[in-house]
């Protein structure tokens, strides 16, 4: 039973439950401060097990009434102190009888942190914010990049970061669409991109009980996200054959054409994964690297066309451990960040002399470091089986290659990139 009972000072006083196994009372903790005062706390207590949660008041230790509880009248702000610590101690019983309404069964502990602890964010701004610490944190800076735009997307549309979740319903999103499409003319493809970073925080709040899934605005019912199909124009043979042959290129185009060609030797390695391709890692006549993308690991023997182009840059090998390309060679690859910005300036820098390379060779096309990849593609596609390609791109899924398929042997994946590339 709770008792309650008023002083002349409007003080409440809040005696302990009797017959329960949980409690709570206020008392002062023999911690003395540097002002020789002792620390008020809220002591909650069950089955015998206690837990302090602090006040923030300290009194000295001759101003404590011991046997009621209370800040003594010898302490000048007893009245509004002793006010507090009823407010604080009434917070406390009425969860406790909260809990055992409920039939919870909650130690010391679980009922302090449930009662102090700063409350969940539940702003999109807020959980967005995680999700992007997350992404930063596991080095995936490509990623975030390209997220925080979409974040700040949603955050700009809405005006306010106060956007929460019950707010991002069908609606919204259609005008958010919409907004995608006037405001910045994206495409389709990068519109639903946007969606997909929603929707993923979305699937995060609902994890953290912060929206209830019944709300959620994305379904076969609802919004729907769809990627649409989109043309990959890769270069042809003929268009290889000029890329290969062009005169009068500046040093830095050459270079360029250079690591476009190596990429493509190899089945269209990424731009990121080229620059980190060190001369330890070409050995017994072939090409061993991991997928920056996935962590897989490729084993590639090196075509001749690829041979001929590493020789133009031997001259300035330091060691087995230095990289075949100059790019990376002062990166700081203890920083993430540093190796990041480094290869997408550098992969900047490629796209735009290779402008200028396809413009000498005639080529109308529009040439970047991932159409190599593309290109690769678009020649294989008479000469190599769906599966054997899939197995070269090291992709998992069909869906982006058609059904994932390991255990080849290097002669197959040999033979079929001499099938594409010597022409």
């Amino acid at each position: 039973m709770l008792y309650l009972c008023c002083t002349k000072n409007d003080y409440l006083y809040i005696l302990n439950f009797k017959g329960m196994a949980s409690n709570a009372k206020i008392v002062i903790r023999k911690k003395v401060n540097k002002e020789g005062l002792y620390p008020l706390a809220v002591r909650i207590t069950k089955n015998r097990k206690s837990t302090y949660h602090y006040i923030g008041h300290y009194v000295d230790l001759k101003d404590w009434d011991e046997n009621k509880s209370r800040v003594k009248k010898s302490n000048s702000n007893s009245g509004r102190l002793n006010n507090l610590l009823a407010t604080k101690l009434l917070e406390v019983n009425r969860a406790l009888i909260d809990l055992q309404s409920e039939k919870k069964d909650y130690s010391a502990n679980q009922i302090k942190e449930s009662l102090y602890s700063e409350p969940k964010s539940s702003t999109f701004y807020d959980v967005a914010n995680d999700f992007l610490f997350e992404l930063e944190e596991n080095n995936k800076l490509a990623q975030l990049s390209a997220d925080k735009v979409r974040v700040n997307h949603v955050i700009n549309f809405n005006k306010s970061k106060q956007l929460t979740f019950p707010e991002i319903d069908e609606q919204f999103l259609r005008k958010f669409k919409i907004y995608l499409k006037k405001q910045f003319n994206l495409s389709e493809r990068s519109i639903v991109n946007n969606l997909v970073v929603i929707r993923t925080i979305y699937n995060r709040a609902i994890k953290m009980n912060l929206v209830d899934r019944k709300l959620y605005p994305f379904g076969s019912d609802k919004i729907r996200i769809k990627f649409p199909e989109t043309e990959k124009i890769g270069l042809n043979k003929k268009d290889i054959v000029a890329f290969e042959a062009v005169k009068n290129l500046t040093k830095s185009e050459t270079h360029a054409r250079n690591v476009w060609l190596f990429s493509f030797y190899f089945a269209g390695i990424r731009a990121a994964d080229v620059l980190e391709i060190r001369w330890s890692d070409i050995y017994d006549e072939r090409l061993h690297y991991r997928m920056n993308k996935n962590s897989k690991l490729l084993s590639l023997k090196i075509p001749e066309k690829a041979l001929t182009i590493l020789e133009c840059y031997r001259k300035d090998k330091k060691s087995d451990e230095d990289f075949v390309f100059p790019e990376l060679k002062k990166a700081e690859f203890n920083d993430a960040k540093d190796v990041y910005a480094k290869t997408k300036t550098a992969t900047k820098k490629f796209n735009k002399y290779l402008v200028e390379v396809a413009k000498k060779a005639k080529i109308k096309k529009k040439v970047t470091m991932h159409i190599a990849r593309h290109s690769f593609g678009n020649l294989s596609e008479d000469k190599i089986p769906i599966k054997m390609l899939q197995k070269l791109y090291r992709h998992s899924d069909l869906k982006t290659t058609i059904s994932y398929q390991a255990n080849f042997i290097h002669k197959d994946t040999d033979d079929a990139l001499d099938s594409v590339i010597n022409f």
